[in-house]
């Protein structure tokens, strides 16, 4: 299957597995991954890691010759059966992880953008390329770019189609941190610093920073207000204040 789902301790882990093609999308695939996410939703899994199969690539992009002589129509249902797919990866009840081993390039840097977090490998290589085809991004990329790194790098990126290698996405923080080994791991690892917590108060936690993203100062700081006292009346929260004094490790239950 060029896409597996599986399930490791508390984690979900996602692989995009067609590394002959360099993991590149087809609309097949990005309907697959549509369904594996709503298996996701459905599981007690804690955080979902994404990644690609082999050492060369998360995922190359599109599939080209599938977009090649397309009615505009057909294109458009296209573009936006993807940015649905990857609005639903943001929208997961749990946290998302990329791991990008290797490259990250169009639509395959736009599933990355859609995860909570991004972890790159050493050799990583991302960048969004349509503008070299007479394209532009089209499953988010013009507009989740723009909100992680600032309108400037993004213009940059976009307009010239560059090439970011691993270390300059970690210092304009397209990616969160650099990792070695196996990419799986790499992204268990990472994803234990936060799947100890509350998946409730995680929730709220994401919810307020992705509003923030859509609205004023002013109005953010009143949806902040009314999603901590969300979670200040879960029974979590109650646990937390009482371990803290306790001098106790919290014991949550996601409630």
């Amino acid at each position: 299957m060029p896409i597996t789902l599986s399930f490791k301790e508390e984690f979900a882990v996602l692989t995009i597995d067609r590394p002959e093609a360099l993991n590149a999308l087809s609309f097949s695939l990005i309907r697959e991954i549509g369904a594996r996410l709503d298996e996701v939703a459905r599981s007690d899994a804690r955080a979902l890691l994404v990644t690609g199969a082999g050492p060369k690539a998360f995922c190359a992009g599109a599939d080209i010759t599938e977009l090649m002589n397309q009615p505009a129509e057909a294109h458009k249902r296209g573009i936006e059966l993807g940015q649905g797919v990857f609005s639903s990866l943001q929208s997961l009840p749990i946290p998302s992880v990329a791991i990008i081993n290797g490259f990250a390039f169009g639509g395959g840097l736009e599933l990355a953008l859609s995860c909570t977090f991004r972890l790159a490998s050493e050799n990583a290589k991302v960048g969004l390329p349509e503008i070299k085809l007479g394209l532009i991004p089209g499953y988010g990329g013009t507009q989740r770019l723009s909100r992680l790194v600032g309108e400037a790098r993004a213009m940059e990126m976009i307009l010239t189609g560059r090439t970011v290698r691993a270390d300059e996405a970690l210092q304009m923080g397209l990616v969160n941190r650099l990792v070695e080994g196996d990419p799986v791991d790499a992204g268990m690892r990472f994803a234990r610093e936060f799947t100890c917590h509350s998946l409730a108060s995680l929730r709220h936690a994401r919810a307020a920073v992705h509003r923030s993203l859509q609205t004023s100062l002013a109005e953010g700081l009143k949806i902040e207000a009314d999603l901590s006292t969300l979670a200040y009346q879960t029974a979590d929260a109650a646990e937390g204040m009482t371990a803290f004094l306790e001098k106790r490790k919290p014991s949550f239950q996601d409630r």
